[in-house]
């Protein structure tokens, strides 16, 4: 591994069948269980699909449907067994977008409240089953906003307590009905704050122990439950491989002896709650489609053979792994 590390975005849960066909084309989101990368950029051209990797057999399809418009910068979540989102982002300037995807059904559909305000490089993660949280971002500054979004009926409240400092370029996991955790980012020098929101009643706080680098353009996933994880990212000028895992008991951090398969930024991650987490795409210094999971059990990490549909950056993940 190189001398620095990074971090990474989502969560979810175990997964044993999946039904997947072509690693391209009309396939939707299905009711079977699958972690989604979707949007991104290559070469400045946004991009809109979105790919989905069947947690049976780690194959991928290309949904038919993709997103309302190529974006980059955006951020996702999901209420597993129900619906997953992208939210934020940049088609050309920052948006207040969000779409959803059914997971039993397939169909996209656009949000009539989309967020409080157009924003990109923002982070997003969810208390499955009850309500899904994005925070932080860029809109004509970095922002230090969490919106609220009840699964129920979709509608959205902002909360009164906000992220510790304004910042954008930052990762977010959480731990399904306990706490979520926004990590990271950029306030106009990269930090390795951790603020967790309880749950409960969405107070905040900060984890005593951050990452263990200054990093922005990481992504986070987890094992709910468990444990959660940030990866890549950038230091400075240094892309990073490191994974620094979360302990849910404590809140205690390690960082895992194998990291990346390579020092990436603008990746996004996405997690089969119970089995295995994914990190996917972002660049080396070129935009890649590499998929590193990670087995849950032991932490070993594999790279899968099929990767993305096309190598992006900017992109973001979330999973369906039904009900946790």
């Amino acid at each position: 591994m190189v001398a620095y590390r990074r971090f990474g975005l989502m969560v979810i849960r175990p997964a044993d069948h999946g039904i997947f066909a072509s690693s391209a084309g009309g396939g939707g989101a299905g009711s079977a269980e699958g972690g989604f990368f979707g949007g991104g950029v290559v070469s400045g051209t946004l991009k809109d699909m979105v790919d989905k990797f069947a947690f049976s057999d780690d194959s991928r399809t290309t949904l038919g449907t993709a997103l309302s418009a190529a974006t980059k910068g955006l951020s996702a979540m999901a209420n597993s067994g129900t619906a997953g989102y992208f939210a934020g982002g940049n088609t050309g300037s920052a948006v207040s977008t969000v779409d959803k995807y059914v997971f039993s059904t397939a169909p996209r559909t656009t949000l009539g409240t989309g967020l409080s305000a157009a924003t990109q490089q923002l982070a997003a993660m969810a208390d499955s089953g009850t309500a899904g949280y994005t925070g932080g971002g860029y809109a004509a500054s970095e922002v230090s906003t969490v919106d609220k979004f009840d699964f129920s009926d979709d509608s959205r409240t902002t909360l009164g307590t906000g992220l510790s400092s304004a910042r954008y370029q930052l990762g977010a996991m959480a731990n399904s009905g306990t706490a979520g955790y926004f990590a990271g980012g950029h306030t106009g020098t990269p930090v390795n704050t951790i603020d967790k929101f309880d749950f409960s009643d969405d107070s905040s706080s900060i984890l005593g122990t951050g990452l263990s680098y200054n990093t922005q353009w990481n992504a986070g996933m987890a094992n709910s439950g468990t444990a959660g994880y940030f990866g890549g990212g950038v230091y400075g000028v240094t892309k990073l491989d490191t994974v620094d895992k979360y302990d849910f008991s404590d809140d205690s951090r390690s960082t895992l002896s194998t990291g990346l398969s390579a020092a990436t930024q603008m990746l996004g991650a996405m997690a089969n709650s119970g089995t295995a987490g994914y990190f996917g795409g972002g660049t080396t210094g070129r935009p890649v489609d590499t998929v590193d999971k990670f087995a849950f059990s032991d932490d070993g990490r594999t790279t899968l053979g099929t990767g993305l549909s096309v190598a992006r950056e900017f992109l973001a993940g979330m999973a369906n792994s039904g009900s946790l």
